[in-house]
């Protein structure tokens, strides 16, 4: 009766220990384990959506900037460019295939002691997220295999003929409308011809609250300041630069409904006549082909008070 008890003591104890181990705690019930690749320094060298492209139609593009490398199933190391070195996180799981790391949800896609293959996916609760915000793959090789491949990572990182081709299309799209437009890597530029006129592009980057530099070429935002105006005034407006530089009002904030339209035809007027005499409009551009782009401007005059 002693010996029986014992068996259903050690059988109950064992059974015990099965049922609190879990894939949270235990790496070695997921599905698979990071530890082929520790210690390996890895750079990542593409960053693509689902369309094959590293460009999206809105003009938004992913550029590959990490450097990673795995110390530990719990631990992930990531170069910080602010603090110039390779900084610890948490590598926590999650679930299926997914981790957190550095504030970022990942799905290991792949993974081998010569590359990596995260899809960056948003998730809400332990659903992943279907849309644009989890349609993200990044590749990333060893260190060792790029010196192997006689490669260098600021290559690998370019555009591809592929995104060229792409931009090409998404240009040629845009540009035959001016009601059509999409975001420009390289924003549009206003080139004061006088003295008496600024202009001032305003950046909108705020880490705090996730607002990365991206923020400034997709939305990007201007005051221009224009001195020895006709009269006093001040608008802001929805505008689309075209692909020649010309400036076309969509629409003005901050007025009643019922003064929108007059309101607008007063803006594109100011555009017409100071903008176009004053300044040098160059048109945003991406990989070196200018198209429409959309701006928020705020357009500010000044008359003089002796004449």
């Amino acid at each position: 009766m002693i010996k029986n008890a014992i068996y259903f003591l050690i059988l109950v104890l064992l059974l015990s220990a099965c049922k609190s181990k879990n894939k949270n705690r235990d790496p070695e019930l997921r599905e698979f384990t990071f530890e082929p690749v520790k210690g390996i320094r890895f750079t990542e060298v593409k960053r693509r959506f689902s369309n094959g492209y590293s460009f999206n139609k809105q003009g938004f593009m992913q550029k590959p900037s990490w450097i990673i490398e795995v110390a530990a199933e719990d631990t992930m190391l990531a170069w910080s460019p602010q603090k110039h070195k390779m900084q610890k996180f948490y590598l926590q799981y999650d679930h299926g295939n997914v981790y957190n790391f550095a504030a970022e949800f990942f799905k290991v896609k792949h993974i081998s002691k010569d590359s990596m293959v995260f899809q960056r996916v948003q998730v809400d609760g332990k659903v992943i997220a279907s849309d644009i915000r989890s349609d993200v793959n990044m590749t990333f090789y060893a260190n060792d295999y790029i010196k192997r491949i006689n490669a260098k990572a600021e290559d690998l990182q370019r555009p591809t003929r592929a995104d060229t081709a792409f931009i090409e299309r998404r240009c040629a799209e845009v540009n035959k409308n001016v009601d059509s437009a999409f975001a420009a890597t390289d924003p549009v530029e206003f080139i004061p011809k006088s003295k008496n006129d600024k202009a001032e592009k305003v950046s909108t980057v705020d880490r705090t609250n996730n607002r990365t530099e991206a923020y400034d070429y997709m939305f990007p935002q201007y005051i221009i300041r224009i001195g020895n105006a006709y009269k006093d005034f001040a608008y802001q407006v929805a505008a689309v630069v075209d692909f020649q530089g010309r400036i076309h009002v969509k629409a003005v904030y901050n007025v009643l409904p019922e003064d929108a339209e007059g309101k607008k035809k007063v803006a594109q007027g100011i555009a017409d006549i100071y903008m176009n005499s004053r300044f040098d409009v160059a048109p945003g551009t991406t990989l070196g082909i200018p198209h429409n782009s959309e701006i928020t401007l705020t357009m500010i005059g000044k008359a003089n008070k002796n004449p």
